[in-house]
């Protein structure tokens, strides 16, 4: 006996849920009789998904999350990368946002900025508008929606998962659900029925009324000395739901949980010093 076999599995097990890798775990289950065994039961999980998947394809991201079920006995925490982010934005443009739902949007968290180009005017005539700050709240909106569309047969497939998130590699945008979230999709006969509770328009969860808190500043200068233009915070919230009438400090906690490192975070801490501004927008 090896020094590896002195492990215990549930060592083992912990080290496969950090990995969660899905192609290298089942790689794994060749290595031995003992991986073979243990792999299954790993419960932390990211599957990657090579090929472009949208709301008119969504039944091939089912496919995808169906074929790892026989592979593993109980999937608790599952992770879904895209290849591409949603948006296309202008030369320059920056979003980056984190929705998390559950029938449907209970928060969305958007920065905007735009990086410094050589024309000063031209960057404040493009990001100093209130226009283009709520384009880009609707747009982060809709990319979230059409997201989460995307899960319903993940979580219909899934019924023991505890936390479902849905990112891309380019790291534009995340659609989280956690246990609560999920429940919500479940309950009354199992499983909502698409098109009864889970409410869509266009092959995309509706989103609801919101009331949206935005700040704004019109040039950031960050740590490393890059200077961002038009840079925006837009922490979004049902209207008439458990997330209404969310104030600075719920505000706070959403960005830094979102953006909390890194340059991201910098231009969170600069913004949440300024004065909000309170908008709401019917469901679309």
């Amino acid at each position: 006996m090896d020094g590896f076999d002195r492990l215990p599995d549930s060592l083992i097990l912990l080290i496969f849920n950090s990995i969660s890798d899905i192609k290298t775990l089942i790689c794994c289950r060749s290595v031995s009789k003992r991986f073979n065994s243990l792999v299954p039961q790993t419960e932390s999980l990211s599957l990657k998904v090579d090929c472009v998947i949208s709301p008119e394809s969504d039944s091939r991201l089912a496919r995808h999350s169906s074929q790892i079920s026989p592979q593993f006995d109980r999937i608790r925490d599952l992770q879904i990368e895209l290849p591409t982010g949603d948006l296309k934005l202008e030369k320059g443009a920056v979003i980056k946002w984190r929705a998390e739902f559950g029938k449907s949007l209970k928060s969305c968290v958007i920065l905007g900025f735009r990086r410094e180009a050589n024309s000063e005017n031209a960057e404040i005539d493009f990001a100093g508008g209130l226009k283009t700050r709520v384009v880009w709240t609707i747009s982060a909106l809709i990319a979230a929606s059409a997201r989460h569309y995307l899960l319903n047969d993940v979580v219909k497939e899934h019924r023991e998962m505890e936390r479902l998130v849905l990112v891309d590699r380019e790291g534009e945008g995340t659609v989280a659900m956690e246990k609560e979230g999920l429940r919500e999709c479940r309950e009354e006969s199992g499983v909502v029925a698409r098109g009864v509770d889970w409410q869509e328009v266009g092959r995309r969860t509706v989103v609801p009324s919101v009331r949206m808190r935005m700040r704004h500043e019109q040039r950031v200068q960050l740590r490393d000395g890059v200077w961002v233009e038009g840079v925006t915070l837009v922490v979004v919230r049902p209207c008439n739901g458990a997330g209404d009438g969310g104030g600075d400090a719920e505000d706070a906690e959403l960005a830094f949980g979102t953006f909390g490192g890194g340059i991201y975070g910098e231009a969170v801490q600069v913004l949440l010093k300024n004065e909000s501004y309170l908008l709401e927008m019917n469901s679309f």
